[in-house]
């Protein structure tokens, strides 16, 4: 018996006793004199106090709480809101079989009790009732069920234990769980000058001290099975990881919601990447379309695992992507909406690449990619399936013969003539006829950065809308697209129509700050039906906690999650998720540069022994 028990067994409250028992505390005196040790003594409290009502362990109080009511039904789920309370409580459910036979012949007898008190009003000549009538036949349902197997009667202790800093902490959790349960007219007591027998029987020890039973049968007593924390597992999807809170798996189908969009936010080395891009695995396989833009060479070897493209974009690079083609019009589009739209996304791009444009600049230009169109024969009536689109340098043309274009030309100039000339004034050689596509941006010079990543989403914008599929646009690193407002509004055009064309966009940062200042912040993020919240620093967590109204127990649990875990918002509910890839998947989207290294000395390994064969 640790000194703990005989501390325990010394100052026990019995059912007699006055209202406070005496202060116990665990003095490191007694541990070292009676030169015993054990578990139980390093993991109890330092003080002990058993009040009445209440215990006092260390630093904290807890309460223990009792049902004694149920009412004549009980709904599905109806224990979810006390399970999935974001407080600090301890539950035991004590389940005590009772022989089926035994039972039978209670109900004889209280069946017997009930039929002569609905007789003797009949013979009173008294109003029938109802109350009576209503428990002869529930007892007759039930003694019917029981004889015939359908049914078993157990005795039933719900017991809950609730944890506070303060009285006044405890007072208000207190009145939080009454409220929800009297809601549904089930009704809890305080174990009064039993809180001992409480706060063991509440214990992982299987001890049910306080003996305090309700009577329920099979069909209500399934209704409060335990393990209904929010879940998110669905007959169809991906597994994005497991529930942190009861273990279930988080499966889910980004494409069964309103919108396909997603947004991850999470610190630097906080498995981000890695989240997504076990995702992009898992996806695949379920035949999704994806793209991705990659700012860090990061997609590089799952491209090459699953036999995808891997485009390096930069100023040397052979892959070229011309901002002036246009898409086939669908079935509900016509050309002119093709060209009115393209010429829009144009404006946007001339005005991050020139620094920004005076509204003439703004109007002169518009009109000059209409003419660049035209001197192509392309008009909004021009069939695009067998045209030949302009480039730059013929746009720069089209602008030397306008009134005050000087200043636009000699900052065009750079595009068609200088070292940037070789990115943009090229025809288009890039094909992304695959299920995998990546395009890599890290070594475009960081000045263009945010062009080429506006470029890539345009010329992907256009192959979307030219056949209806199932696709996933990864947009990674993406403040660098929230740096400017053409490529943010752009962003945030995608993610308003991508479900139009069956497209999710899938929106990725470490920097929510940055992302929350651009005026498409918040509502790229209301737009996207999915959020994923990973480990967040200090200096971010208060607008994340603003933005999705996070509790102070949500802002915490993303404070210290560990690499991989955080909070997965989808629809109206979330929870709390663990990433988890099996040792394939791992080896396949593995971010650790150790882990890499190693990988990729285990390839030249293998190849030198096939060469050597």
């Amino acid at each position: 018996m640790s000194i703990l028990d005989k501390l325990f067994k010394q100052n026990s409250i019995g059912k007699n006793n006055d209202v406070k028992a005496s202060v116990m505390a665990v003095l490191p005196e007694q541990i070292y004199e009676s030169a015993s040790l054990e578990l139980q003594d390093i993991i109890a409290p330092s003080a002990l106090k058993i009040e009445s009502k209440s215990i006092n362990l260390g630093n904290k109080i807890a309460r223990t709480f009792f049902i004694i009511s149920y009412p004549r039904f009980l709904t599905d789920n109806w224990f979810s809101p006390i399970i999935n309370l974001d407080k600090i409580f301890d539950i035991s459910i004590f389940i005590h079989p009772i022989d089926t036979s035994i039972i039978l012949r209670q109900f004889q007898k209280k069946v017997a009790e009930v039929q002569s008190q609905i007789n003797m009003r009949e013979g009173k000549g008294m109003v029938r009732d109802p109350m009576l009538d209503t428990s002869y036949q529930d007892l007759e349902g039930l003694r019917d069920s029981l004889i015939q197997a359908q049914e078993k009667m157990f005795d039933v202790g719900i017991y809950i234990t609730i944890y506070a800093d303060n009285e006044l902490e405890l007072f208000k959790v207190e009145n939080e769980i009454k409220s929800m349960l009297e809601s549904k007219l089930i009704y809890i007591k305080p174990a009064i000058f039993q809180q001992e027998d409480g706060f063991k029987s509440v214990l992982p020890i299987n001890s049910d001290l306080l003996g305090i039973h309700q009577k329920l049968n099979s069909e209500p007593l399934s209704s409060v099975f335990p393990f209904i924390s929010f879940d998110l597992t669905m007959d169809k999807g991906i597994l994005y990881g497991i529930n942190r809170h009861n273990s279930s798996l988080v499966i889910f189908d980004r494409f069964s919601l309103e919108n396909y969009n997603s947004v991850t936010f999470a610190k630097s080395g906080s498995g981000k990447s890695y989240a997504t891009k076990l995702e992009i695995l898992r996806s695949l396989m379920f035949d999704v379309d994806v793209m991705v833009i990659d700012p860090e060479r990061e997609y590089e070897f799952l491209a090459e695992a699953v036999g995808g493209r891997y485009f390096n974009i930069s100023l040397s690079s052979d892959h070229h992507m011309n901002p002036f083609d246009l898409p086939i019009p669908r079935e509900d589009e016509t050309a002119e909406d093709v060209l009115r739209s393209n010429i829009i996304n144009l404006v946007g791009l001339f005005r991050l690449m020139l620094g920004g444009l005076t509204p003439e600049e703004d109007s002169m230009v518009d009109r000059a990619i209409s003419e660049t169109y035209a001197i192509k024969d392309i008009t909004a009536k021009s069939d695009f399936s067998n045209i030949e689109p302009p480039l730059l340098s013929d746009f720069e043309m089209v602008l030397g013969g306008m009134d005050g274009s000087d200043s636009v030309i000699a900052r065009l100039a750079k595009y068609t003539k200088g070292s940037w000339s070789t990115f943009l004034n090229r025809p288009s050689n890039v094909d992304i006829n695959k299920k995998f596509v990546v395009f890599s941006v890290r070594d475009m010079e960081d000045e263009l950065k945010p062009v080429a990543m506006y470029i890539i989403m345009h010329y992907i914008w256009n192959a979307i809308r030219k056949n209806l599929k199932k696709r996933l646009l990864v947009i990674d690193e993406a403040w660098w697209m929230m740096k400017s407002e053409d490529t943010a509004s752009f962003l945030y055009s995608i993610a308003k129509r991508g479900r139009k064309y069956y497209l999710g966009l899938s929106t990725i940062t470490q920097d929510a700050a940055d992302f929350m200042k651009s005026p498409y912040g918040v509502p790229i993020i209301t737009n996207s039906s999915i959020q994923l919240l990973l480990k967040q620093s200090p200096t971010t967590i208060d607008v994340l906690q603003k933005t999705f109204n996070l509790t102070d127990e949500e802002k915490y649990l993303l404070l210290e999650s560990s690499v991989g875990e955080g909070i997965f918002f989808a629809g109206l509910k979330h929870v709390a998720i663990k990433i988890i890839a099996s040792y394939i998947e791992d080896q396949i989207i593995t971010s650790d540069p150790s882990q890499i290294l190693l990988n990729k000395k285990a390839k030249e390994e293998a190849e030198a022994g096939e060469l050597g064969k």
